[in-house]
């Protein structure tokens, strides 16, 4: 028991150090946006002191939505100028209505010019508080509902998304592969999480395996329709920004549209491995005799009925991302021949398509090997 205690804790402190270096190592160059004492823009936070005058008017044809404009007098809150009180115009139409009033804190743009000369615009609300607020909630909610569980949850999620943004994106940045980089962060962060939930054991084993071949497939599907579909990055939507960071860096662009397929099916995927070998462990628990064919059976069984809800939740949520474009393709009355060849439909079918066939194919992957590791006495 000595032996195997030293063992795991070896284990965790070499994984936290080989993390610690390839974060140090993945933003050793990250980019960064620099101002000088004589030029520059910054964005800050600010509080409305008062409205000094309203000049806005409703407008009945865009919903009641403001026009025109209002004086306000703000005091900057943070960043250099801070404790500074300036007169903003605030201007208002249909796309930039920030509607604010005495005592109301706004993100605020700063543009200097000179030393000690710069310009005040109102950028945007100040969303930190909901940000914050949001994330409290759902930790709240996790943690009340889940009990330790919803803790560990939680903790794997914040690490998730560390890692995401302190890895994958800076080494694609730098000009690794995406769909490696990303298979890579999806194995390492799917098994962390369900370590965390599940502890080392056989249903961890089986969960993340079984993730990871769902994920697998995914790319696969995705590979092979976006070539035969001639879909790439380059017909997405941030392509020409995306070109012009790859002017002035060594990203490669070919791969992200399969990653983003991944990142977006990882969830589900992880979702649905978890339910299939909780159960097929559930089942072994209660019928000690059962073996590999009835344990398949059973976890193939469960499987299928959450297959449905799993991938409408995927393709749902790519439908609910793209409503707006979907609406504005709809009321041009364009053909079916000209929608279906559309780049925008060909990118989100691919995308809902191969997630969830990676979703799908996930439940016999992930009972397949529950199956053998429960079903055999020998597999420790």
């Amino acid at each position: 028991m000595k032996k195997e205690l030293i063992i795991k804790a070896v284990s965790v402190l070499v994984f936290i150090a080989l993390s610690i270096g390839v974060v140090i190592y993945a933003n050793a160059d990250r980019p960064k946006y620099t101002v000088t004492e004589n030029s520059g823009v910054e964005y800050e936070t600010a509080r409305v002191l008062s409205v000094i005058e309203d000049n806005t008017v409703i407008d009945e044809s865009v919903e009641n939505q403001k026009k025109g404009s209002s004086e306000l007098k703000v005091k900057i809150l943070t960043g250099r100028y801070k404790g500074d009180i300036c007169k903003v115009t605030n201007y208002f139409s249909a796309l930039y209505n920030v509607d604010v009033k005495e005592g109301d804190t706004v993100s605020v743009r700063i543009d200097t010019s000179a030393e000690h000369t710069y310009t005040v615009s109102v950028y945007n609300y100040n969303r930190i508080p909901l940000t914050i607020g949001l994330v409290a909630v759902f930790f709240a909610v996790l943690v009340l509902m889940g009990g330790k569980q919803g803790l560990k949850a939680f903790i794997g999620l914040v690490y998730t998304v560390f890692i995401i943004l302190f890895v994958l994106l800076p080494l694609v940045y730098k000009g690794f592969s995406a769909i490696p980089v990303t298979i890579a962060v999806i194995f390492v962060t799917s098994a962390v999480c369900f370590l965390l939930i599940g502890g080392t054991g056989k249903k961890t084993v089986s969960a993340a395996l079984g993730s990871l071949a769902g994920v697998l497939i995914a790319a696969i599907l995705g590979a092979v329709s976006a070539k035969l579909g001639g879909v790439t990055t380059f017909q997405t939507d941030e392509a020409e920004a995306l070109l012009l960071v790859k002017s002035t860096s060594n990203l490669k662009m070919s791969g992200l549209f399969i990653s983003g397929i991944l990142i977006a099916a990882m969830g589900a995927v992880m979702d649905i491995a978890m339910s299939i070998s909780s159960a097929v462990e559930e089942i072994k628990l209660a019928n000690e005799k059962a073996g590999f064919a009835e344990l398949f059976r059973s976890g193939m069984k469960i499987g299928r009925d959450a297959m449905g809800t799993m991938a409408n939740t995927l393709v749902l949520a790519y439908v609910g991302g793209a409503l707006n474009m979907m609406i504005l393709i709809y009321s041009y009355g364009v053909s079916f021949i000209q929608l279906i060849n559309t780049d925008f439909v060909a990118v989100e079918l691919i995308r809902a398509i191969a997630g969830s066939v990676g979703i799908i194919s996930t439940v016999p992957c992930v009972a397949a090997i529950g199956a053998y590791l429960y079903g055999h006495k020998n597999n420790k």
